[in-house]
């Protein structure tokens, strides 16, 4: 279980997934606080504080798809990698394709993690509690 109250931002158009990701960290007993946009325009606005999302923190992790309406969860990603203040933020692509050209390419735009989506929930709790250790647990105190 985590010491501190993790900032997630999950950046997911899928309403099934969305439901399944916020399952998984209760499962899994991340202490988090998850926040969740649908596109990449919401994404990129929630990153930068923006439109709205001034107030908000600055993500810990972001669990980003890759297949969004508006700007595409690439596009997110090279932008946010471009500036200063976000390009240090944990980025873990979940997405539906293992196909090697999108897993090399999400790792050249400097993506920290691509996780292909489990297809049963005993996994996903599993994944997450990894995700969880690793990036919120370790990371963090090396920080």
């Amino acid at each position: 279980m985590t010491k501190k109250l993790a900032e997630i931002l999950l950046v997911e158009d899928n309403e099934g997934d969305v439901i399944l990701t916020q399952e998984a960290m209760e499962e899994a007993k991340i202490n988090n606080t998850m926040h969740v946009v649908r596109d990449g325009d919401e994404a990129l606005d929630f990153i930068f504080k923006r439109n709205g999302f001034e107030d908000m923190q600055t993500p810990d992790v972001i669990l980003l798809d890759l297949n969004l309406p508006r700007t595409s969860g690439r596009e997110v990603l090279a932008e946010m990698k471009a500036h200063e203040h976000t390009k240090d933020i944990s980025v873990i692509v979940l997405t539906s394709s293992a196909a090697d050209t999108d897993v090399l390419q999400e790792y050249g735009l400097n993506s920290d993690c691509y996780l292909v989506k489990p297809l049963n929930v005993d996994t996903f709790i599993e994944l997450s509690r990894k995700i969880a250790h690793f990036y919120l647990d370790i990371v963090s105190e090396e920080v």
